[in-house]
């Protein structure tokens, strides 16, 4: 509880997404870490403290040699998958906390689309060794495969169909089509959603992330430092992670529609003190539709199995009881492994959502979801 409001988000800077950016990794992380630093009001000799993405194969050092930092205090990975980028939220949150550095850059790109291949994708995993073990000999190799037995198991116990999915996936296409940094902006329909081809029964298509080039950073500051900085500072209300039972296989697990988050979440809300019902918006990690309804429910804006139901009718969607994925998330604007997440709520909290701005946002959530199965949770509000 000691970490609430020590910390606070004082630049954000992304590239443009594309299918091909024609850059190589490093430059895209370098271009989006200048960015997110001058948006800061920062030099970038100011940095102290750096959280690299282990995947991405960019290094502290890399940074401290394009950027010539004097003094590097810390370095770290948080190697959680998608739930790597909120989860180094809260480690940045705890080294200023604690006085080790003042200014710590969270960078993030990939060629995703451009570069790599779904061999290097599933070697990018943790769990790699495990899942050779036990769920590759039966052929499920790529994520899809992998997830959509949970999304099938919470079918059948619950009644969840795939039209519900398709919610979440029309929803956020709506939400790119607006925002004007994403990569897939053309409308589709639950009908589009439904023809979609199947990938792995029951997950279409239309229910998969993206595959993107690009970058995204942010930059972590030190409540005292922040309040003196460029940007209104976006304060870290509450932060933490949690790992599922069976946290490196799958099949091998009691509950297959529970997530990390669900420990995570009681931990964030009782750090920040607030609930679900104070969040007005809510950017949620969503490399497969499936994987949005059931964080949404370990969330606690409803009770497990309610998912489906609670995504219906636009409640989702800008105007709706709660507005998710305002940038059109993974599905729709671009798979930057949650960090784009992290941007978009920083940016809706200071009321620079442009055309996707929710109304009054004072307080937000971001989530990441790793393999293969990790939550990360960060609550903020606007200064």
């Amino acid at each position: 509880m000691a970490l609430k409001e020590q910390g606070a988000i004082t630049g954000i800077g992304e590239t443009g997404y594309s299918r091909n950016s024609g850059k190589s990794v490093v430059a895209l992380q370098m271009e989006a870490s200048l960015a997110a630093i001058a948006d800061a009001g920062l030099a970038p000799t100011e940095i102290d403290g750096i959280i690299a993405y282990a995947p991405s194969g960019v290094v502290a050092e890399d940074f401290v040699t394009n950027f010539g930092i004097p003094d590097l205090r810390f370095s770290a990975t948080t190697p959680m998958g998608g739930a790597s980028a909120v989860a180094a939220v809260q480690c940045a949150l705890a080294v200023v906390a604690t006085g080790v550095c003042r200014h710590v850059l969270i960078p993030l790109g990939r060629n995703g689309a451009s570069g790599s291949r779904i061999g290097a994708r599933v070697r990018e995993m943790p769990q790699f060794r495990v899942v050779g073990e036990f769920e590759m000999p039966v052929g499920a190799v790529a994520p899809v495969q992998l997830y959509a037995p949970m999304a099938r198991r919470h079918m059948e116990l619950h009644g969840t169909t795939s039209r519900q999915f398709g919610e979440i996936a029309v929803a956020t296409r709506r939400h790119a089509a607006l925002h004007g940094n994403a990569i897939m902006t053309a409308p589709i329909t639950i009908e589009d959603h439904q023809a979609s081809r199947m990938i792995a029964d029951p997950l279409r298509l239309l229910d998969c992330s993206l595959e993107s080039d690009g970058g995204a950073a942010v930059v972590v500051s030190a409540a005292e430092r922040a309040r003196d900085l460029r940007q209104r500072p976006v304060y870290v209300m509450g932060a933490a992670e949690g790992h599922p039972d069976s946290p490196s296989v799958i099949s091998q697990r009691p509950d297959l529609t529970t997530f990390g988050l669900a420990k995570a979440a009681p931990r964030a809300f009782a750090m920040a003190g607030v609930g679900p019902a104070d969040i007005d918006v809510a950017e949620i990690y969503d490399c497969f539709t499936f994987n949005v309804l059931c964080q949404i429910e370990d969330l606690g804006f409803c009770r497990k199995g309610e998912g489906g139901p609670f995504v219906e009718g636009g409640a989702i969607a800008l105007g709706g009881r709660l507005p998710i994925n305002t940038h059109g998330g993974l599905l729709s604007q671009a798979h930057m492994a949650g960090l784009n997440h992290v941007v978009e709520l920083v940016r809706q909290l200071r009321g620079e959502g442009g055309a996707t701005q929710v109304a009054d946002a004072e307080i937000g959530l971001v989530t990441g979801y790793g393999d293969m199965g990790d939550g990360s949770l960060a609550i903020m509000r606007r200064g």
